[in-house]
């Protein structure tokens, strides 16, 4: 029976340092390669032989991952909460943490995490950058009403951020210095750019074949609008993971209820039965 050496991979942005070890123990070889995929290959050519696997969850997990998956019998992604153990460990450096990722993944400790499939990780990076974009429209909204009551100029609060009744105000308010008008017309171009920059992000989604289905079903239940429901789908994937839990309501239920979400029937009890309804569908 062909040997499989355990490896524990302590990444970091220019730099991967590695730990490869046997089943007993055994330290075979250790160093630091840089962060790029033509290191990544030579060093896959070196190797002692078959091996698995781990890594901690950081931001330049994500294309290491997928670069080295075909050439291991199991890679496994670690969730960094718990492996608080290495960071407070005395003895702290990155081949240190290399070798404590190899130990726990050969004894079989190792705090795992999902890492979803490389196709959903993308449209799920999508769907992070629209709500940003949305986040900084928000923040070019109240940086308009800033303005204006900055120097005492009247608006209507509901009507502000249409387009005619804007270009209206800026006509018609008075006592207003050049400077303050001219930093309301770039933040109202600001808006609409996000505006459509969102939009476009979003129907990009919306035509993605592989989600639609599941979206399209959580999207029946009354209160669950488009974007929860892709919120949902990109970023829980796929339910039956979670497989310590006999149902997804009961998941559901042993997460805490949003601050300020009140027990009467809100989108947050239709999404339950949102999440309800696609895994009994996929059973």
């Amino acid at each position: 029976m062909e040997a499989i050496y355990y490896i524990g991979l302590d990444v970091h942005k220019k730099s991967i340092a590695y730990c490869i070890k046997t089943v007993g123990g055994k330290t075979i070889r250790q160093g630091v390669i840089g962060a790029g995929r033509n290191e990544l290959r030579q060093w896959l050519a070196d190797l002692p032989g078959t091996w698995m696997g781990a890594m901690e969850a950081t931001l330049f997990t994500g294309w290491i991952y997928d670069f080295l998956k075909p050439h291991a019998v199991e890679l496994k992604v670690a969730h960094p909460e718990m492996l608080k153990a290495i960071t407070a460990a005395k003895k702290k450096n990155d081949r240190a943490d290399a070798e404590k990722l190899a130990d726990l993944l050969r004894v079989n400790l190792l705090p795992e995490c999902t890492m979803m499939s490389e196709d959903l990780r993308e449209l799920r990076r999508i769907l992070r950058y629209r709500n940003l974009v949305v986040r900084t429209a928000t923040k070019m909204k109240n940086k308009i009403s800033g303005l204006l009551m900055e120097v005492g100029a009247p608006y209507n609060k509901g009507r502000l951020h249409g387009k005619k009744y804007f270009g209206e105000l800026l006509e018609r308010v008075e006592d207003v210095p050049e400077s303050v008008k001219d930093l309301l017309r770039l933040s109202r171009g600001n808006l609409e750019m996000f505006s459509s920059v969102q939009k476009k992000l979003t129907k990009t989604l919306r035509e993605q074949a592989l989600i639609r289905e599941r979206v399209e079903r959580l999207q029946s239940i009354p209160g669950v609008g488009e974007i929860t429901a892709l919120t949902w789908v990109l970023e829980v994937g796929d339910p039956g993971r979670v497989q310590q839990f006999p149902s997804s309501g009961q998941l559901l239920r042993s997460v805490q209820r949003p601050a300020g979400i009140s027990r009467k029937r809100t989108a947050w009890t239709d999404l339950q039965e949102a999440q309800q309804a696609s895994a009994d569908h996929a059973n």
